[in-house]
């Protein structure tokens, strides 16, 4: 059992619809105890039973009802909100992100007048009211979703841009950029948590989210193919790393590269914040080369090289190098030891794949790591010699915290592709286990 889908998007079995996700339902009852939400037409259980009149108010008393039948049509499609988001209120609140976020002001001076294109471009998205209505749904009950979509928008476009798209890919690009996570509305709140460790059922719908917003627009029937290729492909990887099908280069589309690195950019910039995401981010890119389009990449480096890093910042990331530097050497050598276990009572033991796997994943960040002089033996050398260099220092502390991000990616990739390993029936599957618990356990 693999973690990927097959590379032909025509190949994939999709469902022609969705099923209803008391998730989602559970934000549109409580998006109608702020503003007023009222069923247009009779809202049906698929078994021909009303479950809603025409012209009801939704209220929270309702979810209960709803959910616990499968509905004939999807509940969005026969629903009306009060200030519901239309073109002129997306140029707004996109304008307004352009001004004040780290993003925006990060990329504003390099836009300039592109800035214009990127507003008429998203003035001419297609808006049908059912994804109008996901839409004001995020705003309402998923701001920091909605923020991260408008954010999407901006970098891709920027990308896009540079990348001296037409006017016609300008506007699929933009409707790809702030769609392409309207299927997270799907998934249960803990994503929301940043402490939460993706495992289990929640990582398969973490990994399944891009084919349910994939779904959802192909439901609408407004947006091209290539909105809907992109979307399902913002988290491949040009390697072969990434979900949910592990293409590679040429097999990834040219929107989906656009897309896929947007995506990097502003996680980074949301993540880390006040945390130097400049700098992580330059390092995570010119280290992970392989994953990512490199003419792309190219119009990103030089401005992140400009960021000025603060003192307040760098002492505490400088403080944490040697530490940073232990923990990667550690899982390296746990890694080893964990292998010797496996295999030592009987090396010719089945399962050897995810043993191999492992290996050859663990040989291609040393070598990496080997390459950039970032490798935990290379680093201990440097360590005396950096001790009054704080910006040094951190750089060696973001260059172990990437690695041990692509460490938990292994493990990740691991138990999705063989989810029975954690039964640890055999001693490939308890060592392979023990080794991912501690991974985890350690990021």
């Amino acid at each position: 059992m693999t973690d990927t889908f097959p590379v032909s998007m025509d190949s994939l079995a999709f469902p022609e619809r969705l099923p209803e996700s008391p998730h989602y339902l559970r934000a549109v009852t409580e998006l109608a105890q702020r503003r007023a939400v009222v069923a247009q037409e009779a809202i049906y259980a698929e078994g021909g039973i009303k479950l809603v009149e025409k012209g009801t108010r939704i209220d929270g008393r309702l979810y209960d009802r709803l959910v616990q039948h499968k509905l004939r049509e999807p509940i969005d499609s026969h629903l009306a909100a009060e200030d519901t988001i239309d073109h002129a209120v997306l140029v707004a609140a996109a304008r307004e992100v352009a001004r004040d976020s780290p993003l925006g002001q990060l990329l504003g001076p390099a836009l300039g007048t592109g800035f214009d294109r990127m507003w008429v471009s998203l003035a001419q998205v297609p808006l049908p009211s059912t994804m109008a209505f996901k839409l004001t749904v995020m705003r309402e009950q998923r701001p920091k979703l909605f923020q991260h979509s408008l954010e999407m928008v901006i970098v891709a476009m920027f990308l896009g841009l540079r990348s001296a798209l037409n006017d016609n890919d300008c506007i699929a690009l933009t409707a790809a950029a702030l769609l392409h996570d309207v299927g997270v509305l799907h998934m249960p709140p803990a994503w929301r948590d940043p402490q939460h460790k993706f495992t289990g059922v929640d990582r398969k719908q973490l990994v399944a989210h891009p084919i349910t917003s994939m779904l959802m627009l192909r439901a609408a029937q407004v947006y091209p193919r290539e909105v809907e290729l992109a979307v399902l492909e913002h988290h491949e990887r040009m390697d072969g790393t990434g979900y949910p099908r592990g293409l590679q280069g040429a097999d990834i589309s040219p929107l989906g590269r656009i897309l896929l690195l947007a995506e990097v950019v502003t996680a980074f910039y949301a993540k880390y914040t006040e945390d130097l995401p400049a700098q992580q981010l330059s390092l995570a890119l010119r280290l992970n080369h392989r994953r990512f389009p490199a003419a792309l990449v190219a119009h990103v480096l030089p401005l992140l090289g400009q960021a000025a890093p603060q003192d307040a910042v760098l002492q505490p990331l400088a403080a944490d190098a040697p530490r940073a530097i232990e923990t990667l050497a550690r899982a390296f050598a746990h890694w080893e030891t964990a292998k010797v276990v496996a295999l030592s009572p009987d090396p010719d033991l089945d399962g050897q794949g995810i043993i191999t796997f492992v290996d050859e994943r663990l040989m291609a960040l040393k070598k990496i790591l080997v390459e950039a002089g970032a490798h935990p033996d290379q680093q201990r050398e440097m360590l005396p010699l950096l001790q009054d260099d704080a910006a040094s220092l951190a750089e060696v502390a973001f260059v172990c915290r990437e690695a041990m991000w692509q460490l938990q990616n292994i493990a990740n990739s691991c138990l999705r592709r063989w989810p029975l390993t954690t039964e640890r029936r055999n001693p490939i599957d308890a060592a392979v286990a023990q080794w991912c618990d501690w991974v985890l356990g350690k990021l």
